[in-house]
């Protein structure tokens, strides 16, 4: 997690609404949830607002590329994204890439929007706050470049 905040708070293992029923415990027994969930809830929801074009830096976005080429990769649905998970909230972490065009604030708060129904909705955690860092804006062009760059590289092989 990044060290800057914007004065949320940050989960704590007790949360705020001591007291309060999260869902999550019972009479039966208790539920915790990992962070990994938490991260891949968070990365789907924000891969599926319009005008994020991926999520994650450089390195990690080239990594994740090389893991799919792998004969049974998987996509890695957590890149990008990174989580704080207490008993009752989480907070979350996101680099992401816009689509060029895109209105960067109005981005941020659909992203944020998505981001909290789903973690909340799904896990019944009580998400405190979404931090976004906008690394790159991605250009029409750049698809074109990529794609001469697979042509000429599946010649190679």
């Amino acid at each position: 997690m990044s060290e800057q905040t914007t004065g949320t708070a940050r989960p704590t293992s007790t949360g705020v609404g001591v007291g309060k029923p999260s869902g999550l415990d019972s009479e039966h027994g208790t539920t915790t949830i990992a962070d990994t969930v938490v991260s891949k809830i968070a990365g789907i929801a924000a891969r599926d607002v319009s005008g994020v074009h991926a999520l994650g830096g450089g390195a990690a976005r080239a990594v994740g590329a090389l893991r799919e080429r792998i004969p049974g990769g998987r996509t890695n649905h957590s890149q990008g994204v990174s989580v704080e998970v207490g008993e009752r909230q989480a907070a979350v972490d996101i680099e992401l890439i816009a689509e060029y065009g895109v209105a960067i604030a109005d981005l941020a708060s659909a992203v944020r929007r998505n981001v909290i129904t789903s973690v909340e909705r799904m896990t019944g955690l009580e998400v405190t706050e979404v931090n976004l860092q906008v690394s790159d804006v991605h250009l029409p062009e750049e698809d074109d470049d990529e794609e001469d760059a697979e042509q000429r590289t599946a010649r190679v092989q």
